[in-house]
């Protein structure tokens, strides 16, 4: 990550589930309290997907637990929210997952200065054999550095 922002949760299993072609930022609209209850780092993202409907891009099925001093001001900790993009990339990803059957997956959430921001990957999504063949390079190259270490020391 760059200077200035700060990583608050990701999203592990989306790059286990898809395969992500390309990252896009976004912006995303909350309320105070939602805000103050992200930088406790209460946030999941764990079955988020992301849609557009009528020219407007959503989150939905992320998690922001309630803040604890909010009382009235509150939300829904599942609400969808909406997400700020150009028309104009809205509009490309929302023909891209029509068209190509690709999914629009939250990535991580992040504040960049005093902003809050989302990661999207415009993901395809793996098939069982992918999935296993990810888990064994994985498994190879841990394997692989276990025993570069072994010999160094």
């Amino acid at each position: 990550m760059k200077e200035g922002t700060k990583l608050i949760a990701q999203n592990k299993k989306a790059r286990h589930d898809y395969f992500v072609e390309e990252t896009y930022e976004a912006g995303i609209s909350l309320a105070g309290t939602e805000v103050k209850s992200i930088r406790g780092g209460r946030v999941n993202l764990k079955d988020a997907y992301c849609s557009v409907k009528d020219g407007e891009l959503f989150v939905l099925g992320m998690h922001i637990s309630p803040y604890e001093q909010g009382n009235i001001f509150n939300k829904d900790p599942m609400r969808p929210r909406r997400l700020l993009m150009h028309k104009k990339e809205i509009m490309r990803l929302y023909g891209l997952v029509k068209k190509d059957g690709y999914a629009l997956i939250p990535l991580s959430v992040y504040f960049k200065r005093s902003h809050v921001k989302l990661s999207i990957g415009l993901c395809k999504g793996k098939k069982l054999h992918d999935k296993r063949e990810s888990i064994a390079r994985r498994d190879a190259a841990r394997e692989m550095d276990r025993t570069m270490k072994e010999r160094r020391g």
